[in-house]
């Protein structure tokens, strides 16, 4: 544990110069690693080929791991996606003058150090060391065993850039997952100011029982949309489908479908064909099941239980309840969601007003895919998590989310009576 705190202790010197570079300098860094990460192309997937070859997981989450050439050029992308965004830090969030003349300025601030714990996906370790080196963070990345080899490459190209940059390769610093890590890290006060779990419920949960540092939750999303009885059933479809299998194993695709009684049999005789070519499982409550009974493959339709609703799948895994009401579908996702993303689906003004001003969540949308939900798709460049608490960030967390702020006071000799 000794040797792992001494390690962190450098991170945190290392950060200091981060911190004190200026925007063009912190640019310049980052459009150097899309650069270094270019030149290291090879090794990289070489390493990433090792990792998939060796990994016997789920499909889905091998797709989370496999880097191809069309990944790695989006991967080199978002680096300079991010060099590009509006600075984050010395922004004058809030200034005024006291009667006494003191001038106040609340400035933003770096947090320092973030420290991160993640599964599966490499090109995560470039989206993080990115917005850290944006907003001027050093950065502790525990990535997963399976996707080690890859990760190692990629802050190799990384610390070149920062070598070439006179800082310090301590800066972004990858655990290996095989060390004794966990209670050192969950422990680190005063070397990691906040700690990011981002992956499944358990990562999550274990952190948040353990960890004795500040944390933001991200990740877990159990996500609805509701199908209300007024919407237009071929956007409704398109929408449906677009949240269930564009990338069924991540935290905002769809999970239960919440649908109005009134067109439902409609709706469902639209939708169960296209479901099915994708081979989507469903866990039907009692009247979706009946009415999908005779037009569904059987291999793929299950009744519902409770623990088909209140689940997150991360798999082409869905359930669907129905609803007599408005007011029913808005209570049962109020009830089940987890506070990632939701979407109603209709052309009732009222009813969307209503919905998007009750339902408690991240992000909530009205006639549009709950996928959007995404650092990058938000014009963040990159994303560190997508938070589901309320402090102190909330959604998808670019550069902005990893700094504080100080307050900045000029006085002219004042003194306090």
């Amino acid at each position: 544990m000794d040797n792992f705190f001494e390690k962190l202790k450098k991170v945190k010197f290392a950060g200091h110069s981060l911190a004190l570079l200026s925007a063009a300098q912190r640019r310049g860094l980052l459009l150097e690693i899309a650069i270094q990460l270019r030149l290291a192309e090879k090794e990289i997937l070489k390493a990433n080929y090792i990792d998939v070859s060796s990994f016997s997981g789920a499909e889905t989450f091998t797709e989370r791991l496999q880097l191809d050439s069309r990944k790695f050029s989006g991967l080199v992308n978002s680096v300079k996606e991010v060099a590009s965004q509006p600075d984050v830090i010395g922004k004058i969030l809030e200034q005024k003058r006291l009667r006494n003349g003191l001038i106040l300025k609340k400035i933003s601030v770096p947090l320092g150090v973030v420290g991160v714990i993640y599964e599966s996906r490499p090109n995560v370790t470039v989206d993080l060391a990115a917005l850290a080196i944006k907003s001027g963070n050093a950065i502790v990345l525990k990535g997963g065993k399976e996707s080690y080899k890859t990760n190692l490459e990629l802050v190799k190209a990384i610390s070149k850039a920062l070598k070439k940059f006179d800082l310090l390769k301590d800066a972004v610093f990858l655990i290996d997952p095989e060390s004794k890590w966990r209670k050192s890290m969950l422990n680190a006060h005063g070397l990691i100011d906040v700690l990011v779990p981002r992956g499944g419920a358990k990562l999550i949960e274990f952190v948040r029982k353990n960890a004795r540092i500040p944390i933001i939750e991200t990740g877990a999303g159990v996500c609805h949309t509701f199908v209300d009885e007024s919407c237009s059933l071929k956007k409704a479809v398109n929408i449906v489908i677009n949240a269930k299998v564009q990338r069924p194993g991540v935290c905002n695709a769809l999970d239960t479908l919440v649908v109005h009684k009134k067109i439902m049999k409609k709706f469902i005789n639209q939708l169960a064909p296209v479901l099915a070519g994708f081979g989507v499982e469903v866990f039907a409550d009692p009247p979706a099941y009946t009415a999908l009974a005779n037009i569904y493959p059987a291999k793929l339709l299950k009744k519902a239980s409770v623990q088909s609703f209140g689940r997150e799948f991360l798999a082409l895994k869905m359930s669907i309840k129905t609803v007599g009401s408005f007011v029913q579908g808005l209570d049962f996702i109020k009830e089940h969601t987890s506070g990632h993303s939701e979407a109603i689906l209709t052309e009732n003004k009222k009813n969307a007003e209503i919905f998007l001003a009750e339902v408690d969540a991240a992000a909530v949308y009205c006639n549009a895919s709950i996928r959007f939900t995404d650092g990058g798709e938000f014009g963040m460049g990159a994303e560190v998590g997508i938070s589901t608490q309320k402090l102190h960030a909330r959604g998808p967390m670019g550069a902005m989310a990893l700094t504080s702020y100080k307050w900045v006071i000029h006085g002219t000799g004042q003194v306090r009576s």
